[in-house]
Parts: C-alpha cells; sequence; structure tokens
C-alpha cells in the first residue's frame, strides 16, 4: 500500500509512521542536575562534525527533563548495546534510574554509564530551537568504543542489527 499525504494534526499518525521505517540507534543521555543524575533514552543522535568533533541531539521541549539537558554544559550520549533494552526503556520512562546502572561520574560530573557500546562526552556548544523538539550540539571530548552490536529502534520497536549476506 502507498499512501501519500500532507504532514499536519490530522495526519500526525501517518507521519510518526513513516518516520519510523528510519532505523536508528539507541542511545541514553546523561547529565549532572543540581539534584543529581539525570539520563534520557534518545534516537535523535547522530554525527554532525569530524573536525571539529560534533555530535547532536534533540529533546522535545515538553518534557520535563528538558530544562535540565538544556542547561547543561556538560552531558554524556551512551549508544546502548543489543542486549540492553531494559535500560534504554527504564530511561525512557523516567530519568532518575541511576540505581539500577552502575555509573561513575567523569571529570565534569556528567554521569557515564558503564556497559555502553560507545560513549561521547560532550561540552555543549550549541542549542537551536527546532518546532517541538530543541537540536543540543555538543563538541566531543572523550569517545569510548566497545565491541559488541548496538540496540537498533524501527516502527516502534527495539531490535538489534542483522548484516545481509
Amino acid at each position: 500500500m502507498t499512501k501519500s499525504f500532507v504532514p499536519g494534526a490530522e495526519t500526525a499518525r501517518e507521519f510518526r509512521d513513516a518516520l519510523g521505517c528510519f532505523a536508528t540507534g539507541v542511545t541514553i543521555v546523561t547529565a549532572q542536575t543540581e539534584s543529581g543524575p539525570i539520563g534520557m533514552t534518545a534516537n535523535s543522535f547522530s554525527s554532525l562534525s569530524l573536525d571539529p568533533p560534533l555530535v547532536l541531539w534533540s529533546p522535545a521541549k515538553t518534557s520535563m527533563r528538558f530544562p535540565h539537558f538544556a542547561n547543561a554544559q556538560h552531558f554524556a550520549i551512551h549508544v546502548m548495546h543489543a542486549n540492553q533494552k531494559p535500560v534504554a526503556q527504564a530511561f525512557a520512562k523516567q530519568g532518575d534510574c541511576f540505581s539500577q546502572v552502575e555509573w561513575a561520574p567523569n571529570a565534569h560530573g556528567a554521569p557515564i554509564l558503564q556497559n555502553y557500546l560507545s560513549v561521547f562526552e560532550c561540552r555543549q556548544v550549541a542549542l537551536h530551537d527546532a518546532g517541538d523538539h530543541a537540536i543540543i550540539v555538543g563538541q566531543v571530548e572523550n569517545a569510548t568504543l566497545r565491541s559488541g552490536e548496538p540496540l537498533v529502534f524501527v516502527r516502534g520497536s527495539f531490535g538489534q542489527f542483522s548484516p545481509l549476506s
């Protein structure tokens, strides 16, 4: 079935379904607040530049966690392993799941989760308005990579990548 439509309030579900066809990795973004660490599951992560090393992610402005991330000078983006669906689901529901994971603060206080596939420790360099979301740009000050397969999100479901033979 093929369906063309103009995105708008009356076609919001169709627009979300069309966007959901694009498979993304799953990340958990963390930052330190005055009341402790906070985290959020996000699939809006993207590389932006190699020189300088920049990445971005886009939290919803309607999220109760948004002000914490918008004001964070340092944050970390963790790319999750294929077996970390429960952790990703927990941070999607609430931002204070740190008792369920091992973590330690980095030199700037940003919480660094253990057992991730990769992590990008960032300093916020820009915050841009983008409709009902914002674009947070971070300069990567440290990156770490581990072996393993990534957790993937597509069409509203978690899964893992299988290369074509």
